[in-house]
């Protein structure tokens, strides 16, 4: 890893101080970049909106598209989303932590930070991403680390040098992992619909709904 671009650490060799840096630089606004349980993915507090504005640019988009975000537990969702049904709340429970990130109604504050209805949300299966999560007891942007039209970058050297010079820090592993996006299902209305099937078959899902 070329450290000459930007902060960068191995979270397999450096787990408490790539955690406290990473806490450190989501509530001082900064960018950075992370693995998770799917895809590396760009980071960084959804509620900045210059944090939002960097990322924007950064991916190359022509106009703000919404993020994914990761969360930490069923009960920090709840402070920014309605889940008026059991059956939508115990269905929540039992698919996460896992690469399943679902739409979701946001409540009346959070609609109106976010300027929009709904909101896409997951409970990751990554050690690191649920120790940030419950550190920070808010949601994470997690969106792929490319630019607009490429594919996804998931070699952490490659990373660095395509993206070195432009976030503020980049949190790396050296473990294998298969690098595949997360499976996206619309829970807004009564029934869950596919949008996107990635790592877990909707089919398999929807038998525990």
């Amino acid at each position: 890893m070329n450290a000459k671009l930007v902060k960068s650490i191995n979270i397999d060799e450096n787990f408490d101080e790539a955690f406290k840096s990473a806490t450190e630089l989501f509530f001082n606004g900064a960018v950075f970049i992370y693995p998770t349980d799917t895809i590396y993915g760009f980071g960084g507090n959804p509620f900045n909106d210059e944090v939002l504005r960097k990322i924007t640019k950064i991916k190359g988009r022509p106009d703000w598209k919404r993020y994914i975000h990761l969360i930490g537990s069923v009960e920090i969702l709840k402070k920014y989303v309605d889940i008026n049904s059991e059956k939508v709340y115990d269905f929540l429970l039992n698919i996460w932590p896992n690469p399943v990130s679902v739409v979701l109604k946001l409540n009346e504050h959070t609609r109106d930070i976010l300027g929009s209805d709904t909101g896409a949300f997951r409970i990751p299966n990554n050690r690191f991403c649920l120790r940030l999560l419950n550190e920070i007891k808010m949601p994470l942007i997690s969106t792929s680390v490319n630019r607009s039209g490429k594919e996804p970058l998931n070699d952490p050297d490659m990373i660095v040098q395509e993206f070195g010079k432009e976030v503020d820090a980049i949190f790396y592993s050296t473990k294998k992992s298969f690098f595949e996006a997360s499976t996206v299902i619309d829970l807004s209305d009564d029934e869950p619909k596919l949008i996107r099937e990635g790592k877990i078959k909707f089919s398999d899902l929807i038998k525990s709904f």
